[in-house]
């Protein structure tokens, strides 16, 4: 079986959009289309026809080309069935556990609340790729606007479930902030300290440091190690539940 083919389109200030197509069947997909712009015109070059946009969660910049997309494509929406109030044109509505069909290919749906209470993700097993929206970043995880600290260690463990080259397609080219608080926390981690210089090496030339994996995520992300004793050690916090950890580490970088 072939992979989804991915493009990662640069919009706004800093977010990504993906667009994907299975080669299989034919239908593509735009992952959070915050502008309607840059993916027509990714589309037209391409010579691909948009079927479905998946939505993450509500927020505007995820969610403002929805409608103008599917006026012009007559694609179908796809989202959060607890959220589904505020995903413009919602046409499937999913939940945990769910299994999304696009083609030959499924992804399985993960509630993941914490950023905002009806944020999902979708894994693509046979692809290799999950596209996490806010709650995930490079070396990050999305502001914790509507849901609590426990909501969010508890939405980001799920990941830490999944196979290490799993490749992380979030939204946003926050990594060198990210990276360089990730350091201030945590600046025993040899592994942190040597995959931020690459990034910062990155950076300069203006090359994306997104998709991560899982993997690096692991190793050097503080948000998905909130219960590793060094980190812990180092916010002084030994001993600590996870939640507590996490949420210092979240409300420091609040504040970075």
């Amino acid at each position: 079986m072939s992979k989804l083919e991915i493009h990662q389109i640069p919009v706004l200030s800093d977010n990504y959009v993906y667009l994907f197509r299975d080669a299989n069947s034919g239908l593509v997909g735009v992952v959070d289309p915050a502008v309607a712009g840059p993916v027509l015109d990714k589309l037209q070059e391409l010579n691909w026809t948009l079927t479905h946009i998946i939505n993450t969660h509500h927020h505007p910049d995820h969610t403002g080309a929805n409608l103008e997309l599917k006026e012009k494509t007559g694609c179908t929406i796809v989202g959060a069935k607890n959220d589904a109030s505020r995903i413009p044109g919602i046409d499937i509505k999913v939940e945990e556990g769910d299994i999304f069909d696009f083609g030959s290919q499924s992804a399985k749906v993960f509630e993941v609340p914490g950023h905002t209470v009806g944020h999902i993700a979708y894994w693509f097993e046979e692809s290799d790729a999950l596209f996490c929206g806010d709650t995930l970043f490079a070396l990050g995880c999305g502001r914790l606007f509507e849901g609590t600290p426990g909501q969010m260690w508890h939405s980001i463990s799920k990941f830490r479930d999944l196979p290490d080259q799993t490749k992380v397609y979030c939204a946003h080219e926050y990594t060198e902030a990210n990276g360089r608080f990730a350091v201030s926390v945590n600046p025993g981690n040899d592994a942190l300290k040597k995959r931020f210089a690459e990034i910062v090496a990155m950076r300069k030339k203006k090359l994306p440091t997104v998709p991560s994996t899982l993997g690096e995520e692991k190793e050097t992300n503080p948000f998905m190690r909130a219960d590793d004793p060094g980190l812990a050690a180092e916010l002084a916090l030994s001993g600590a539940d996870p939640v507590e950890v996490f949420a210092e580490t979240r409300r420091r970088k609040d504040s970075f």
